[in-house]
Parts: C-alpha cells; sequence; structure tokens
C-alpha cells in the first residue's frame, strides 16, 4: 500500500476513529508495543474503531520476514507493507514533523489528526485514543 491508498483507505473507510501505527521488524521498540495495539482494538471492537499497521520493512523483506513475524505474532489487525521509494516523501505526507524514527503513531478521528513520534504503553495509547 502506498500513501495514496493509505489516505483512501482512511477517507472511505466506515470507521470513524483510525489508529496508524508506522513499524518495522527489525525495531526493537516497534515489536514491543504491537501487542498494545492488539489489546486496543481486541476492547473497543463495539467502537467504529481501525487499527493499520504499516510495516516499513523493505519489499524484498515481505515474504522472509513481515509474513512470518504477523503469523508468529498472531497479529489480528491489518497490517501493510508501505511501498513507497523515497522516504522523505511520504514521511513528509504523513506528517511536517515527523523525523522519520520509528515507531510512530497517527491518530485520526474525523478531521482531527494527531501525529506522535514515540513508543506507546497500553496506558499512554489508551490516553491518545481517548482524546480524539
Amino acid at each position: 500500500m502506498n500513501i495514496d491508498q493509505l489516505n483512501e483507505r482512511i477517507k472511505n473507510g466506515k470507521d470513524s476513529t483510525y489508529v496508524v501505527n508506522f513499524w518495522a521488524t527489525w525495531c526493537a521498540p516497534c515489536i514491543k508495543e504491537l501487542p498494545h495495539f492488539e489489546k486496543l482494538s481486541a476492547e473497543h471492537k463495539s467502537e467504529k474503531l481501525a487499527v493499520l499497521l504499516v510495516s516499513l520493512d523493505f519489499k524484498s523483506k515481505l515474504e522472509s520476514n513481515v509474513i512470518p513475524f504477523v503469523k508468529k505474532k498472531n497479529l489480528k489487525n491489518q497490517v501493510f507493507l508501505l511501498n513507497e521509494s523515497d522516504p522523505q516523501q511520504f514521511i513528509d505526507r504523513i506528517d511536517p514533523s515527523w523525523s522519520g524514527s520509528i515507531p510512530a503513531t497517527l491518530f485520526i478521528k474525523n478531521d482531527k489528526r494527531k501525529f506522535v513520534e514515540s513508543e506507546f504503553t497500553y496506558e499512554q495509547l489508551l490516553t491518545e485514543y481517548k482524546k480524539l
């Protein structure tokens, strides 16, 4: 999925709140916080929430790393591999304040957007989600 497809998914989606986490299989803090996103979507499934996990792994690692990782961790949220060739361009399109480091998470509810470039505990994630 590229950034246009991601924006389209959010714009045309039936969910009212989106939590989009940018992560990679080689990023230890990302892996540490992934269960928090699983818990958030499980505990709030009655609320129109979509948690999208966007992997920034290289396309060449999809079969060897990303798919086995998702299966091993039994991730229930939708997982996408970002298909963009110019990192700086997609970083700026997600949020101009993003330095490019991960984990990073974008919260979207209607016209409200909040971007956070740090690792979350479950409590911090829940707090940000409830602020929307």
